[in-house]
């Protein structure tokens, strides 16, 4: 369940933490298990996090795959979650340096179930962003294959080192 593996990362976090500073990088839905995960209290927090194509909002397709048994069966309670903007508006925002980066590689127009809006093919541009004063740094790439893209590899070197002390 989503609420097993928030438990399992924020365990992960937690011996990351003691043995000295950390940063998280997560893609698509990592990053909203890394938002739950670090929402509790009692974790020490990393340097920065930085999320590549993750739905900080809900996305429109989410509704469309639950549709389909195979993702029901596959994604269960996080999948489920993706469809539920009751679970959004209760999800933690972060409390620690953040950069998010967004695919705009994705398809557009009359047959696209996004228009003409800018996405990476899974998630929206606009549903990426977590506050509207975030500044998410924009990449002509696939959701799908997003980190294995030098340009992205580069700026998430460029974020964490911009917090190394």
């Amino acid at each position: 369940s989503f609420d097993a593996i928030a438990q399992r990362l924020w365990h992960t976090f937690q011996h990351l933490a003691d043995q000295g500073p950390y940063a998280v990088v997560a893609h698509s839905l990592g990053g909203v298990l890394t938002r739950a995960a670090l929402g509790v209290e009692s974790v020490l927090h990393p340097h920065h996090v930085v999320m590549l194509g993750t739905p900080n909002q809900p996305p429109r397709l989410a509704p469309l795959a639950w549709k389909l048994p195979p993702f029901q069966w596959f994604t269960g309670q996080c999948g489920l979650n993706l469809t539920c903007p009751q679970f959004y508006r209760q999800l933690p925002q972060l409390s620690t340096p953040y950069t998010i980066v967004a695919g705009t590689g994705g398809p557009r127009g009359p047959l696209s179930p996004f228009g003409n809006e800018v996405n990476d093919g899974v998630v929206a541009l606009k549903e990426t962003y977590m506050t509207a004063q975030d500044s998410v740094v924009q990449v002509p790439v696939w959701h799908t294959f997003m980190m294995n893209h030098p340009q992205v590899q580069k700026i998430v070197v460029a974020a964490l080192g911009s917090q190394a002390d």
